[in-house]
């Protein structure tokens, strides 16, 4: 592991707090263990390290990512984020395939919700290449993650949504029995709501085949007209 990564894990461990650990994998299905340091904590210890001892390198961004990443306890893999996060708006175009990586592995929602909202909704802005030739390969994909980044990397848009790109990557994937991509659909679309209601009540209506939580979620604020 790279010394930045060993420093972060040793910090952390020191904080650990079993007593927080046991309902904090259980909320997440038992899927990952836990250190029991909650998000507020671990904001604040992680702020303290970085205050201490700087960030790392942006050329050692992937190597330390995936250090974190391979750690068991689901904190290091949110301390990633939040490291990936400070440097958003600084990688290149090649860091999608970190991004990838990390999509696809160790996968749940907390982090590729938080993943395809900011440094993938950033990066495909930035780049236009990226975002085509990696949508094209994400929005076919048989891992269901790729295909849930595909639907929510434009969360955070607004005006600069691409609505008619927004509705074709729903109608690819109508008929699925997938809860986190009938969810994601329904997400996105209540999204986009908030910035323009008219289009989305528009799709809901014409859209037969949408999945009722989908078509739940995107009404939840707006109502049929």
């Amino acid at each position: 592991m790279h010394p930045y990564s060993l420093a972060l894990q040793k910090f952390f461990a020191q904080h650990a707090n079993p007593t927080n650990a046991a309902p904090m994998k259980k909320y997440m299905r038992d899927q990952f263990e836990y250190l029991g340091i909650k998000s507020p904590q671990v904001t604040n210890l992680q702020r303290e390290f970085i205050n201490a001892q700087g960030l790392p390198p942006l050329e050692k961004l992937d190597v330390i990512a995936r250090d974190l990443w391979s750690l068991p306890e689901r904190e290091y893999q949110y301390l990633a984020m939040n490291l990936i996060g400070k440097f958003e708006k600084k990688v290149g175009g090649e860091f999608i395939t970190t991004l990838e990586y990390l999509i696809t592995t160790k996968s749940w929602w907390d982090t590729v919700d938080a993943l395809a909202s900011h440094p993938v909704g950033s990066m495909f802005k930035r780049f236009p290449d990226v975002k085509r030739n990696y949508l094209k390969k994400w929005r076919g994909s048989e891992n269901l993650w790729l295909r849930r980044t595909t639907l929510l990397f434009q969360l955070g848009y607004k005006t600069e949504t691409d609505f008619e790109l927004l509705c074709e990557l729903i109608r690819e994937n109508l008929g699925s029995e997938e809860f986190f991509i009938n969810k994601a659909i329904g997400w996105a679309l209540r999204q986009y709501a908030h910035t323009n209601a008219a289009p989305v009540r528009k799709f809901v209506k014409v859209t037969k085949e949408l999945h009722p939580l989908s078509r739940r979620e995107a009404l939840k604020n707006i109502g049929v007209s």
